[in-house]
């Protein structure tokens, strides 16, 4: 059965996160996932808020970097999570955003082999395992949690195909940012690769398309709400993808040259209809579903609704349970 999840950004008062995850939980959607960066709410105290106030969601970080919390510390974090949620929650893993770490001078160097060995590191800790372990980047002797929490699911971010094939290998399951079918798919191969690696079917890990969505019934609404967040997506994104889907590569230069400064509302000025189209999914009821449907054609098994969700944020809500609710119907 298809999972649909919502990620929430904590760049709002805990109230109001708590609020619109009690109608993510009444809506029925089967996870919620909260972003982890330094300059939001702490990921992890706003997930504790909300195991208490909720019974049945499950709740995940989306997503944590061993460069700013060491694996020792993300295990027993989520695992105290785990504890107190009789195993309501997923970890998602991932060598973070460069320019956020950059920021606090953090410099994200051997992002494979360090998100390998903290994966490592977090599921021999969940497991109850003495770790002693000798990395190239961390090093643990006789290190142990003095408890053992129901089992953890860990999810890897990723984009970078080495990333992908890592999440294929050794992940419970893989979270690809990406809101195009074609994008997606060709993602989906590096995932592959690490499936046979690891001589697994890809039943057996949870295919998560982590969607940039924006939905309202005038549809351009629902694109004036999106923009500012696909500048963000395009400054990130590797120059051979959006070369090839033909972006114009001197308008993602200038969104990024702006972004650097600061000029978030002048980067966006450079966000054009293909950027849109490729790196979210955007329009009203009807387009949204559509795009979703082709997805899900390619083998994904869980989708997840992120920001910005609309310009009205409850409105998009319960025209996003709407599509999902559509959607089982047929299955």
């Amino acid at each position: 059965m298809i999972k649909f999840g919502v990620e929430l950004v904590p760049n709002v008062s805990v109230d109001k996160i708590l609020d619109l995850a009690l109608i993510i939980e009444n809506l029925n959607f089967n996870y919620l996932w909260i972003t982890d960066h330094y300059m939001n709410r702490n990921a992890y105290i706003i997930l504790s808020t909300i195991l208490y106030k909720t019974s049945k969601i499950k709740l995940g970080v989306g997503i944590s970097n061993p460069y700013t919390t060491h694996p020792a510390w993300l295990a027993s974090l989520i695992g105290t999570l785990s504890e107190i949620s009789n195993g309501r929650v997923a970890l998602g893993l991932g060598s973070g955003d460069k320019t956020t770490l950059e920021s606090i001078g953090i410099s994200r160097e051997k992002p494979l082999t360090t998100v390998k060995e903290a994966l490592i590191i977090v599921k021999k800790l969940l497991s109850g395992d003495i770790v002693n372990f000798e990395g190239e980047v961390f090093k643990l002797r006789n290190a142990k949690l003095n408890f053992t929490p129901p089992k953890v699911p860990i999810y890897i971010g990723a984009q970078a195909p080495k990333m992908l094939e890592l999440a294929g290998q050794l992940g419970d399951g893989v979270l690809i940012n990406a809101s195009h079918p074609e994008i997606i798919q060709e993602l989906l191969k590096h995932v592959k690769k690490g499936l046979e690696k690891s001589n697994r079917n890809i039943k057996e890990i949870d295919i998560t398309a982590c969607t940039c969505i924006s939905i309202d019934s005038d549809v351009e609404k629902a694109k004036k709400a999106v923009k500012p967040i696909i500048a963000f997506i395009i400054a990130g994104t590797r120059d051979e993808i959006l070369i090839k889907y033909d972006i114009n590569m001197s308008k993602v230069s200038s969104i990024r040259e702006e972004l650097s400064r600061g000029n978030i509302q002048k980067a966006v000025d450079y966000v054009d209809d293909d950027m849109i189209s490729y790196f979210s999914i955007t329009g009203n009821l009807n387009n949204c579903l559509e795009r979703i449907k082709e997805i899900l054609k390619r083998e994904v098994s869980h989708i997840v609704f992120g920001s910005p969700l609309g310009p009205k944020k409850k409105d998009s809500l319960k025209m996003l349970k709407e599509i999902k609710d559509k959607i089982i119907h047929e299955e």
